[in-house]
């Protein structure tokens, strides 16, 4: 804990991942330390929480806690003294990640995680000089994708896990250390094989990226390899797969015990077709691409449930708006994605009814309807909504949602939301009104007493605050009536 009561992140090495990591904590309310000797960290660091500020809230209903502080110090002892959480990202020599863990092994607090972002070193050869330190491998880029790979002591892995849960990451502890843990072990075989595929003229580079985006890269998103597999083998599942396309694994097929001749010559080769492949697109364009599809793919996973869907739908949980504007209860705070928007640049029509329904479902738990009420078999069915565009909102706007309860009486919920831009503007209302159902009769009936008398409290709270705009149709010129 910092002076201030906030939790303190210390990150070593701001490189590429190490501003992933800085990005990750930050935007989840920590107050980050950063340590690099580089000139250029500050700025390099700052190109990188830029993407992150457009991309990470965008998976999320819910706004994300307030952003830490973020510091950068010029001495390693300074950046780690009192973090709960110290990770390492310097380059990949085994000799100056001891050196660097040996400094932070002394200064960092005795209950800190310690964690190295390595992709290949075991905890065992981390340690070997005496360090306290876990492997904890990240995968680019770090503030969007969730899995971190933990090996090493169990109760520091179990530490490790427990606060990386809590920022919305996914943490698998790997039964036994192995060189390059699990997931660099897969891309190693399809990196060797995809060098060999451009070496020997079968394909070039864009189109093994084609292969992989336009088929078998979107399975693996949402169900891996195994569970692939078991459907390849319909309904006899994974054994008749494995009983029809097993005897290929003693085919020549692939080349993965052999490594092309890692030369000038095949550096050029590869250098020369990814430039041409990607044009004239700058990095940041590309890593902003790569976001908002990672954004849109994940959002989708969400819906389903599915893979990393899952893990950002419980982030979601802790991420619940409350408070109160202008006398009314918030029911949604978020910020919007940039798959809101349309070719004008400016929020699409079709999210602002997202906007207001997501509020119906936030009142809808203040007034104790939310989810276990629906599993119980009741609920509000929307029978009504107009909408009120006042002004524009754009990818990347704040959003904060009001709810006025305007009628609460019998089986009705009728609704006016006010939206607001992030700096005070109202820029749109939705009215909706909504009866009271019963799922499984599939017809409308009277809520439960503790719902009805929770709308009762509502209906007394909000009945004396104007309502300007509710009840127009549409087409109707302002102060006609």
């Amino acid at each position: 804990m910092t002076p201030d009561g906030g939790r303190k992140a210390a990150i070593i090495g701001g490189g590429v991942i190490g501003g992933g990591w800085v990005a990750r904590f930050l935007l989840n309310g920590y107050n980050v330390s950063v340590f690099d000797p580089d000139p250029q960290a500050e700025r390099k660091i700052g190109a990188v929480l830029a993407n992150a500020r457009h991309a990470l809230p965008g998976l999320y209903d819910h706004a994300l806690p307030e952003e830490g502080r973020l510091t950068f110090c010029d001495r390693l002892e300074d950046a780690v003294s009192g973090a709960l959480w110290v990770q390492e990202s310097v380059p990949e020599r085994l000799a100056v990640k001891h050196e660097i863990h040996a400094a932070i092994s002394a200064a960092a607090p005795r209950d800190a995680v310690i964690g190295s972002s390595t992709s290949g070193f075991k905890p065992s050869e981390l340690t070997s000089g005496g360090a306290r330190v876990i492997v904890a491998h990240p995968f680019n880029p770090v503030y969007l994708l969730p899995l971190v790979e933990l090996v090493g002591d169990t109760d520091h892995c179990a530490r490790a896990a427990e606060l990386l849960r809590a920022i919305g990451m996914y943490p698998l502890v790997l039964k036994r250390e192995i060189d390059a843990h699990i997931a660099d072990r897969l891309l190693e075989a399809v990196w060797r094989e995809s060098l060999w595929l451009v070496k020997d003229g079968v394909a070039t580079t864009e189109d093994i990226d084609e292969a992989i985006r336009m088929g078998f890269g979107i399975r693996f998103a949402q169900m891996g390899l195994f569970e692939t597999y078991r459907i390849a083998g319909g309904e006899a599942g994974m054994k008749h797969f494995m009983a029809q396309f097993g005897p290929a694994l003693s085919w020549p097929w692939t080349k993965l015990m052999d490594v092309p001749a890692f030369n000038d010559e095949l550096v050029s080769l590869i250098a020369g077709q990814s430039d041409a492949q990607s044009g004239d697109k700058t990095i940041r364009r590309l890593e902003r691409e790569r976001d908002d599809n990672l954004v849109g793919i994940l959002r989708a996973l969400k819906v389903s449930g599915n893979a990393a869907g899952k893990v950002i739908a419980a982030h979601e949980v802790g991420l619940a708006v409350s408070g109160m504007h202008e006398g009314l209860p918030v029911t949604q705070k978020r910020q919007v994605p940039a798959s809101w928007t349309d070719y004008n640049g400016h929020m699409n029509e079709t999210f602002y009814l997202e906007a207001g329904s997501k509020a119906t479902d936030g009142f809808m738990a203040l007034i104790g309807a939310g989810p276990d009420y629906i599993a119980q078999g009741l609920s509000y069915f929307t029978v009504e909504s107009h909408v009120r565009y006042l002004d524009e909102v754009h990818a990347g706007d704040t959003l904060t949602v009001t709810t006025q309860l305007l009628n609460g009486e019998g089986k009705k919920m009728h609704l006016f939301h006010r939206i607001y831009r992030g700096d005070g503007t109202l820029s749109a209302t939705v009215e909706t009104l909504l009866l009271h159902t019963d799922l499984k009769a599939r017809r409308s009936t009277m809520p439960t007493a503790d719902v009805a008398e929770k709308l009762a409290e509502f209906t007394r709270l909000h009945a004396d605050i104007p309502a300007d705009g509710a009840g127009r149709f549409v087409g109707e010129r302002p102060g006609s009536r």
